[in-house]
């Protein structure tokens, strides 16, 4: 199988997974996490460009699992944390990572926060090394170990 076909199935192996657990993922800290891990990965390679906020946005107002969530409210959340990372991405890393951390006290949140990771990071198809990596680091914020994701 071609790596783009597995980034694919993977990707949407996540989106089912999350969908499954939907009832369960509505805390704050579940919102708070899932949209500092969107800003992570968009931020990963040093330069947000607009396919990438329109991604994001899209998942935002289209993903089954958010919409527990005010979709403004997460839009907010998103960009502050995107804010953070551009003014400072080393300083703004750390700050970001205390927001995903959150979710650490419940494994189910942690392990979607990780797999909406993987969803925004594989929606282009290409769910690059500076994507993975970045979601790896969060699997350790999280006490995850990376290979339960194939990071």
């Amino acid at each position: 199988m071609a790596l783009w076909d597995r980034i694919k199935e993977s990707a949407s192996t996540m989106q089912t997974q999350l969908v499954a657990k939907k009832n369960d993922l509505k805390s704050g800290a579940f919102r708070d996490a899932s949209m500092a891990m969107c800003a992570l990965v968009a931020a990963a390679d040093g330069t947000i460009d607009p396919s990438e906020r329109q991604r994001v946005a899209q998942l935002i107002a289209t993903n089954e699992v958010l919409q527990n969530f005010d979709a403004m409210d997460l839009q907010r959340r998103f960009d502050d944390n995107l804010n953070k990372l551009t003014a400072d991405f080393a300083f703004g890393k750390v700050s970001v990572l205390q927001e995903i951390a959150k979710a650490k006290k419940k494994p189910a949140e942690a392990r979607a926060v990780i797999q909406i990771g993987i969803v925004i990071g594989g929606a282009d198809g290409d769910f690059d090394k500076t994507e993975q990596a970045v979601v790896r680091e969060a699997c350790f914020t999280l006490d995850l170990p990376p290979h339960e994701f194939d990071l």
